[in-house]
């Protein structure tokens, strides 16, 4: 790869990310301008966000000349297509699918699909976000070495690594969690539903990283109402409740002796037992009674 291309002027997200990934997947100058046709026709220019095709054989990531009614897809969509990442991206990182709203649809469409106020975009912008943007928009030429292209070189590094780590530990966590379905204490209710997650040195400094993805690609969100996986500080397993379940309060628990702490507030326990069905045990005693 010689160098990318983008448009000169003002820059969003969607083209700022994607430069971000392919300067550190090649590490080359970063050129905002519009492409010419020798950018066009070979493979050797990345042109993005600019020059009215899309051609990932050609390193050509243009949208605007999609119809009207195409799927919304930016920039940055296109070139995680490219590198056969796209749908694990849309499914791990939350913010990708407003990013492609933003720059296909404008913001009051994006607060509409999103369920808030239009001023909430304002509300929220980051000045880290507008830092960056407007330094880049600035800058005509950004040279490996220079203090912008390494920043963006680390965005695009943790965008990418983050993806790819989060698809192994899906994978592993295939292979090294079980589903515990505990009879309630009460006899007309549900089962309680946990995801066990056995120790395993592989995940010991951070167990339950992509926990809650795992969960979401097993469409089990609606189910699961606790987690017991490996405490990171100690020998024992963490509990919590799976998005704040009500039917579950580790505060219930914390006269237990295996019990090392429960918050107060009942959505966490560290428990010093390694045994599965003490663990079970556990989940049960801390069964939130409802008033009948």
């Amino acid at each position: 790869m010689k160098f990318i291309v983008t448009h000169p002027g003002s820059a969003h997200k969607d083209d700022f990310l994607a430069c971000c990934i392919l300067a550190h997947l090649h590490g080359v100058t970063i050129h905002r301008r519009e492409p010419t046709e020798d950018d066009l026709s070979t493979p050797d220019t990345c042109v993005v966000d600019t020059g009215g095709i899309h051609d990932a054989t050609l390193k050509n990531f243009d949208h605007h000349q999609f119809p009207r009614d195409a799927p919304p897809q930016c920039a940055l969509s296109l070139v995680l297509r490219d590198l056969d990442i796209y749908d694990d991206a849309l499914a791990f990182c939350p913010w990708l699918r407003p990013a492609e709203w933003l720059d296909t649809l404008g913001p009051n469409e994006t607060a509409k699909r999103m369920g808030i106020p239009r001023s909430a975009f304002s509300e929220l912008n980051s000045p880290i976000d507008m830092t960056m943007l407007n330094r880049f928009a600035a800058q005509p030429v950004i040279q490996p070495g220079e203090v912008l292209h390494q920043l963006m070189c680390m965005v695009g590094e943790d965008i990418l690594g983050y993806v790819r780590s989060v698809r192994t530990r899906l994978n592993f966590l295939d292979h090294h969690c079980q589903w515990w379905n505990l009879d309630s204490q009460l006899p007309d209710e549900d089962p309680i539903c946990v995801l066990f997650l056995e120790k395993n040195e592989t995940i010991a400094k951070d167990p339950s990283f992509a926990v809650h993805a795992y969960i979401t690609e097993q469409n089990r969100e609606s189910q699961v109402h606790a987690l017991v996986y490996p405490d990171r500080r100690g020998d024992g397993y963490g509990m919590t409740t799976y998005e704040d379940c009500p039917r579950l309060n580790f505060s219930l628990i914390e006269n237990e002796a295996d019990v090392r702490f429960a918050h107060k507030r009942g959505f966490v326990a560290k428990v010093e037992t390694t045994a599965p069905e003490r663990l079970k045990e556990l989940v049960r005693m801390a069964t939130v009674i409802a008033d009948k």
